[in-house]
């Protein structure tokens, strides 16, 4: 074992920026997280300050590793994490962002994807990218920039700026500008990247309007992507391995064999299922995504993307002051026997998998006089778990095996509830990890991998730690007449968009 044997992990979300120091047992030693400011400049337009993310990535860093006592110079390595498909634009010499982050829950540009999709390029985007036509994806806010910012495409195309996914522009300012690149399971989220022959492909970028000279290079998840200067951490640290945060999830949960699968509830709510070296195509409208690359061979899942998880919570908290805290959905949940007839569908940045209807919009069915704070909070709550049973029933017709467990982590997973309500739904067992944190814990290994903080898949798995089991205790006939409602609310918002 080297003596230095601890990995900070990086794990900058949608709300707000964490980083935890683990040992090499997997275990957390300190963390740090601060929340971050969300811009809203016109309706379904949301925006960061990518400025506000390095300084707060730079603060946690410095912050988790004095906590851990461990000093920069015992820290064998950094894995990074990140939200996905959110886009930064800056000056190849500056290293200045040119805008705002446009970040994955932005829908400006639904009429752009409506457009290509009215055209007949959706099939060859799908057989490339296993990405559908949508404003979710990383390319067409890239080109929104470029045709929004003055003067930024002819610099793009004179190779003055780059581009990046929050990975990209991270590796970039953590190595003094010195390194360019992203990852696989980034890369696989652009609709610019072909996933099958693992390149950027010049056809896509020709049909969204993106120069290839703004793109990163390319690596494997465990790699040694370059070293941070000396002066931001106290040490030289190798920067050794990267991944979106739901593929990152995917690993720090362990599920390194076909047919198994996570189900990750943050902002929004993301299920992968592993299926091995084959990129299963879908016919329910999930995507097929890269979920980790190793010696340049691709591991492939079915992913089913939920916009709207615990930010239905936060706008219980802060857009109509329904409650409190967040955690106070969980007693609000089992204060009620049921949730009174009232249904919520979280169509608030449009639907997405197995929908994907950017024009839905947010909707409460089912309200009475009698229908209470409580009712509301537990009707959020049952929308996740609503919408996870859809995927996985998408999944499993797509031709992926049906799990016998469904491994959950994300902030949401603490509540007991909800895991519950889960494993009833889905009526298979839920699993939830001793460390909830498992995103980050994922980006920790594949830097330990990489640094030999950890020797293999093996010993990964031997590592990661089973916390609490749910198993499915609901009647029959009441998860009917519940998924009934649900498909009913569904339709309606559906409907009327």
């Amino acid at each position: 074992m080297p003596a230095a044997h601890h990995i900070l992990a990086i794990d900058q979300g949608t709300t707000s920026t964490r980083c935890i120091v683990f040992d090499n047992a997997g275990a957390p030693v300190a963390t740090a997280q601060r929340e971050f400011q969300q811009h809203y400049p016109a309706p379904g337009w949301v925006e960061h300050d990518p400025e506000d993310i390095w300084r707060d990535t730079l603060a946690t860093a410095r912050e988790a590793i004095e906590a851990s006592g461990v000093g920069a110079e015992r820290i064998a390595g950094i894995g990074i994490t990140n939200q996905r498909e959110t886009v930064v634009v800056w000056d190849r010499e500056t290293g200045a962002p040119i805008h705002n982050a446009i970040v994955w829950q932005d829908r400006r540009t639904a009429e752009t994807c409506a457009a290509l999709k009215e055209q007949g390029h959706e099939d060859m985007v799908r057989a490339r990218t296993g990405l559908l036509l949508d404003p979710y994806f990383s390319g067409t806010k890239l080109a929104w920039i470029l045709d929004n910012v003055e003067g930024a495409r002819a610099r793009a195309e004179k190779g003055e700026l780059a581009f990046g996914t929050i990975d990209c522009f991270l590796l970039w300012r953590l190595t003094g500008g010195k390194v360019h690149a992203t990852d696989a399971t980034n890369a696989g989220r652009t609709l610019l990247f072909d996933i099958h022959a693992q390149r950027w492909d010049e056809d896509l970028c020709k049909l969204i309007e993106v120069p290839m000279a703004l793109l990163p290079e390319v690596h494997d998840n465990s790699y040694r992507f370059g070293e941070t200067t000396p002066d931001l951490l106290g040490a030289s640290i190798p920067i050794a391995g990267m991944a979106g945060d739901q593929q990152a999830a995917l690993f720090g949960q362990a599920c390194f064999e076909p047919g198994m699968a996570k189900s990750t509830y943050g902002t929004g709510c993301f299920m992968l299922l592993n299926t091995g070296e084959e990129a299963v195509t879908s016919e329910n409208r999930l995507l097929t995504t890269p979920a980790y690359r190793f010696d340049g061979r691709t591991t492939y899942a079915l992913e089913g993307s939920i916009f709207v998880a615990g930010a239905a919570i936060k706008w219980l908290r802060d857009g109509i002051g329904v409650i409190t805290h967040a955690h106070d959905t969980d007693s609000l949940a089992t204060r009620v026997p049921d949730s009174h007839g009232v249904y919520m569908v979280p169509a608030f940045v449009g639907l997405g998998a197995p929908h994907w209807d950017p024009d839905a919009r947010g909707a409460i069915f089912g309200l009475t006089l009698g229908a209470t704070a409580a009712h509301l909070a537990r009707a959020a709550l049952e929308a996740v778990v609503y919408q996870t049973r859809d995927l996985l029933t998408a999944m499993v017709e797509d031709g992926g095996a049906r799990p016998t467990v469904m491994r959950v982590d994300g902030g949401m997973a603490a509540n007991d509830w909800l895991c519950q309500f889960l494993a009833d739904l889905l009526e298979i067992e839920v699993e939830r990890p001793e460390h909830l944190e498992v995103t980050a814990l994922g980006a920790a290994f594949l830097a330990g991998l990489c640094v030999g903080v950890w020797k293999d898949l093996d010993a990964l798995a031997t590592t990661h730690a089973q916390g609490r089991r749910f198993k499915p205790a609901m009647d029959a006939a009441l998860r009917q007449q519940l998924l009934a409602g649900w498909e009913d609310a569904l339709a309606r918002t559906l409907r009327h968009p």
